[in-house]
């Protein structure tokens, strides 16, 4: 009796065992720390930064030079003289902005140049988690360099459509 209660036990270990998610852990980050060629990437993207940070700094500086004239002579100006060089001074600070903008904002040239840059390398690296889960058949790999963030996971695990039909969507 022992025995085959024994055996029914190590049966349903082995239903449970077979059921469990393999679960895993990598550190996208350090993986690209140990990669030349993102190290490479990298320090070409801080050039680069640094000389469109200094091409700013320089047109900021020569505007700051105007504002300072300008206050120095506006007593002396005439008024369409005085409306002529604010308008030059707006117009100055409008190409600031815009090529700080141009160079730095939202899906700039900075975030063009690491897309060139950086993703292919970010590629490589999650085609190789994607081959690897597949190979040691994991069910769901976590990155834990920016927080804990999902990086691949069994489409069969994915209950979505379970929930919309739960809701009654379809």
């Amino acid at each position: 009796m022992k025995k085959i209660a024994l055996l029914a036990l190590l049966v349903c270990l082995g239903a449970m065992a077979s059921q469990a998610q393999r679960i895993v852990i990598v550190d996208t980050k350090y993986i690209l720390g140990k990669m030349p060629e993102y190290t490479e990437a990298q320090k070409k993207l801080d050039q680069t930064s640094q000389q469109w940070q200094k091409e700013i700094d320089d047109k900021q500086e020569a505007l700051n030079k105007m504002y300072k004239d300008f206050e120095a002579e506006q007593v002396m100006l005439s008024e369409d003289l005085k409306k002529k060089r604010e308008d030059e001074l707006y117009n100055k600070e409008k190409e600031v902005r815009d090529l700080q903008r141009k160079r730095f904002g939202f899906e700039g040239d900075l975030f063009k140049k690491r897309q060139e840059l950086v993703k292919p390398i970010q590629d490589k690296v999650y085609n190789a988690i994607q081959k690897m889960a597949f190979n040691r058949m994991y069910d769901i790999i976590l990155d834990k360099s920016e927080g804990i963030t999902v990086i691949f996971a069994d489409p069969k695990l994915d209950k979505s459509e379970d929930i919309l039909r739960e809701l009654g969507i379809k």
